[in-house]
């Protein structure tokens, strides 16, 4: 027997939306209503991303829950809003066609990782640590000294892995060569006009568009079909506190400075 929700959801199109840097609280959120796209057998889903990007691991576990409802049967569209840039990117190319406003802010392929040599200042005002250690690199990207070249030479091989990582997978979502995903994912940025010509998005217009092509992927009636949204981030109290918009933005940025610090990023960071 099929319950009569399964079959209504088999005609629902579900719509999950990324926001902000891609990191813990985000992947968990995506995944849980990921699972529940698939749970539903929803044959649409139209994934909405609008962010800078995030930790290499969490974009990637968003990435690979992506493939694997694709391979459920379920049709993929991302739309690219104000900004999906580095890992943003990553997830996107998981879907199976991107669509972006013209002015999308796009690209940034590649991985950075910032660590904080404090030396000077710690000699000033007369600090020092003390490091008993097991290994050679174990204190590496340490806010108390320069990196050695050795050191150096560790993380650069550390990033040029990540890299290639990124590459493969867009060239793979995409449809590239290697070779050709290389010769622009030197972390510049586009707008979404530029990215349509190099091949990163299918289409340009807003998510309604993506919507239209979402629902023809799944033979949907685009008239009759509207996404239902899976995995909305809690609001709660401190949604009515004025001004908490811009709180939140600098929240972000501390931690993007503070708890993201020595972490390989898929982020852009003007």
């Amino acid at each position: 027997m099929v319950w009569p929700w399964r079959r209504k959801a088999r005609r629902t199109m579900a719509r999950i939306a990324i926001e902000g840097p891609i990191a813990g609280p985000t992947r968990q959120r995506v995944l849980k209503a990921l699972r529940q796209v698939e749970e539903r057998e929803c044959p649409a889903l139209l994934l909405r991303i609008d962010s800078p990007g995030g930790t290499v691991g969490d974009s990637q576990e968003i990435h690979a829950a992506i493939r694997r409802l694709r391979d459920k049967g379920c049709r993929v569209v991302a739309s690219f809003g104000n900004i999906s840039a580095s890992g943003g990117v990553y997830v996107g190319v998981a879907a199976e066609a991107i669509v972006a406003n013209p002015g999308t802010i796009t690209g940034s392929i590649g991985v950075i990782l910032r660590g904080n040599n404090l030396s000077r200042l710690l000699e000033r005002i007369g600090i020092q640590f003390e490091t008993v250690k097991s290994g050679l690199f174990k204190d590496i990207l340490s806010p108390d000294r320069a990196l050695t070249e050795p050191e150096r030479q560790l993380l650069q091989e550390l990033i040029d892995s990540s890299y290639g990582q990124f590459v493969a997978a867009v060239a793979e979502g995409r449809g590239l060569s290697e070779e050709a995903v290389r010769s622009f994912a030197d972390g510049r940025v586009f707008t979404g006009a530029q990215a349509l010509a190099l091949g990163l998005v299918d289409a340009l217009g807003d998510e309604e568009v993506a919507r239209i092509k979402a629902a023809e992927l799944a033979d949907l009636d685009p008239q009759k079909t509207r996404p239902i949204t899976f995995g909305k981030a809690p609001k709660g109290l401190a949604s009515l506190i004025p001004g908490r918009a811009l709180l939140q933005r600098l929240g972000e940025l501390v931690s993007l400075e503070l708890a993201w610090s020595s972490q390989p990023l898929w982020l852009y960071r003007p």
